[in-house]
């Protein structure tokens, strides 16, 4: 096609076999949009685009990806908001007519398998950020391994007792991300040996971290657990590893009284210094000398 279409927070440049979208950065825009910079979605990508009135004199071009073609999408499990939805490009009401004949081009270029769940990923995941911190702990993510690093704060002590976890990519069967804009926000890593047991609660969950508090944002929690899942999808369609053990959890022999004790004292820190109520004090206590 080979033109550029200009939107609020994107432009939409079209080529022969994929359309590149470069999101643009500025205070109003959408956090993660930053975040994405830009991407290419291949044609072949797409299920269907539509073209519909926005909100106060606009129209909005979207391109819907096919089911399981961009790991970011699928991660996100249409949970992201409507202006959060980085397939949408909203204009002017006055570019109404080229957008209409860009929407109508789109279609016919529609892959032969546009009406069907892809078989694999078609979309290149987010490049970052491989590190983000949650409510209860840090994740981070090397390409080969996940790494949970638990906050001696807000991690329960059930996390505590098993201690900071690594997940390598071939134990793992998926990522189950919950919006942190929702109650029960989380990151969750699905593990092959796990398949046939109850999950059970995030917070005391190992191989899970939680958010709230301003802790795990869309704009990195979501491209992290894009990262993650891209990973897991390869590592699947390629040969099953042979000999390949598991990586190794570190802190699973359980916490010293040494470590309690030191643990106790910061908490006694923070609670002089009016960071924590009398009632957290009192009930994060009980969780460590529990642990005696």
């Amino acid at each position: 096609m080979g033109d550029v279409l200009a939107g609020f927070h994107a432009v939409w440049e079209f080529g022969t076999d994929s359309v590149l979208i470069r999101f643009e950065r500025g205070i109003r825009r959408p956090k993660l949009f930053q975040a994405l910079g830009e991407r290419r979605i291949p044609y072949e990508a797409l299920s269907a685009v539509e073209l519909s009135e926005g909100r106060r004199g606009t129209v909005v071009l979207h391109a819907v990806p096919r089911p399981g073609a961009d790991p970011l999408m699928e991660a996100a499990a249409g949970q992201l908001k409507e202006d959060a939805d980085p397939y949408r490009l909203v204009l002017p009401a006055e570019h109404g007519t080229p957008a209409a004949r860009y929407a109508d081009e789109l279609r016919r270029l529609l892959g032969p398998g546009a009406g069907e769940p892809a078989d694999r990923h078609l979309v290149a995941p987010p490049e970052g950020p491989l590190h983000f911190k949650a409510y209860d702990g840090k994740a981070s993510f090397d390409g080969s391994a996940v790494t949970f690093h638990w906050f001696w704060t807000g991690a329960s002590s059930a996390k505590w007792k098993r201690g900071d976890q690594s997940f390598g990519i071939g134990e793992l069967s998926g990522v189950e991300w919950r919006s942190p804009e929702l109650v029960t926000g989380h990151l969750r890593l699905l593990e092959r040996t796990a398949l046939d047991e109850a999950p059970g609660e995030a917070d005391q969950n190992p191989a899970a971290v939680v958010f709230g508090l301003g802790y795990g944002p869309v704009h990195e929690s979501l491209p992290f657990a894009a990262a993650v899942l891209a990973a897991v999808r390869t590592a699947q369609s390629g040969p099953e590893p042979t000999a390949c053990e598991p990586v190794r959890r570190a802190g699973d022999a359980g916490r010293n009284p040494a470590d309690i004790a030191d643990r106790i004292r910061r908490l006694g820190e923070l609670h002089g210094a009016g960071l924590l109520t009398d009632g957290e004090f009192s009930a994060k206590k009980a969780e460590l000398l529990a642990e005696l």
